[in-house]
């Protein structure tokens, strides 16, 4: 569900376009202006603003953004303003350069916390802007034998069914699958890829549900049960002080042991797990994402505005209450508390208010 508020009657991209360039004009920017047009208005109403300042000004909307405003309040507004599908390609590219462990987590919640329309489109525009394919640069990133280049490759590659059709006597066998492949410690096995890969998340919700009644347990927090049960291979994938919310299994914030994390601690490891997060519940991987970039000393603004971004429109709603039940506290009071400035204000827009 979507955090922002449109007008029920919006200007005209003309008129909004006019008054951003307005707003550009004289001796500084003003940028109150610049966050109640922008943060106010959808995709499909941003992208029409841009279409329509460059029809009326001859100059990029996204140019000019970017030579009025600095810091992290100008590159979240212009992660905001960019098409989607362009601005997830365009994460992907500097994770795929970076290769560190939270870098990989864009590559798996683009394949695995997108619509299968989302990720065409993400993979079109990559081609678009760098003339390679996502898949090709993760060849060239890890070897082509690597579980993790097959994990991902096989991610970005597949097109769901978007249905919610579920074959519950495949779920039984594909988690005695998964069993096996835990046990024998071969989590890296094509079986678990293809799973993974190929299955609509309906049904593996379903495999996710046998595999915990049968091979494993819920992991629940504190008082509260996951909406979505996690499998008992997916601790959670950092442990937090107690003092700011992060509840294991007892309720005592350690936390919860783990199938698969009783292994190794390998990068494949880690992002198996993400892909299995976002899979079955993204809002907790992105309470999580959100989380670890205010906690401790300084904040991952790149990390905190990657998620705010782009979840807003989707179900940023979602991951406010996962966060409210996980932490304690809510994801807006953090923002307010770990932000300053316009960035602060401009994320706040994004993340409206708090229910009770």
């Amino acid at each position: 569900m979507t955090t922002i508020t449109v007008p029920p009657s919006p200007l005209s991209p003309d008129e909004d376009a006019n008054k951003l360039r307005k707003a550009f004009q004289g001796l500084g920017t003003d940028e109150k202006t610049v966050i109640e047009i922008l943060s106010h208005r959808s995709a499909g109403q941003r992208l029409a603003i841009a279409k329509a300042y460059a029809h009326l000004y001859g100059e990029s909307l996204l140019e000019r953004l970017h030579s009025e405003l600095s810091g992290d309040f100008r590159k979240a507004v212009m992660l905001w303003t960019m098409d989607p599908a362009e601005r997830d390609a365009k994460l992907a590219n500097k994770a795929l350069k970076r290769k560190g462990d939270r870098d990989l987590w864009v590559i798996i919640e683009v394949a695995c916390a997108s619509s299968p329309d989302h990720l065409v489109a993400v993979r079109k525009a990559y081609c678009s802007l760098y003339s390679s394919s996502m898949e090709e640069e993760v060849a060239q990133s890890f070897s082509t034998v690597h579980p993790l280049s097959k994990l991902l490759v096989r991610l970005l590659t597949s097109y769901r069914y978007s249905g919610d059709h579920v074959d519950s006597e495949l779920a039984k066998y594909e988690a005695a699958q998964l069993s096996d492949a835990v046990k024998s410690n071969q989590i890296g096995r094509d079986d678990v890829i293809r799973i993974l890969s190929s299955r609509n998340k309906s049904q593996l919700k379903e495999t996710f549900k046998y595999y915990n009644e049968n091979y494993g347990k819920h992991i629940v927090e504190g008082k509260h049960q996951c909406k979505t049960p996690r499998p008992k291979w997916m601790a959670a994938k950092t442990t937090l002080s107690p003092t700011r919310g992060q509840i294991g299994s007892d309720g005592s914030g350690k936390k919860a042991p783990a199938d698969i994390e009783v292994i190794d601690k390998s990068q494949f490891t880690t992002l198996l797990k993400t892909a299995i997060w976002c899979l079955a519940s993204p809002e907790n991987h992105f309470a999580e994402v959100v989380r670890t970039s205010v906690v401790g000393l300084g904040t991952d603004e790149d990390s905190l505005t990657r998620a705010i971004v782009t979840r807003a429109e989707i179900d940023l709603e979602k991951i406010k209450e996962e966060y409210k039940i996980r932490y304690k506290t809510t994801l807006r009071a953090d923002v307010i508390g770990d932000t300053s400035g316009d960035y602060k204000r401009f994320l706040l827009a994004l993340v409206g208010s708090e229910g009770p």
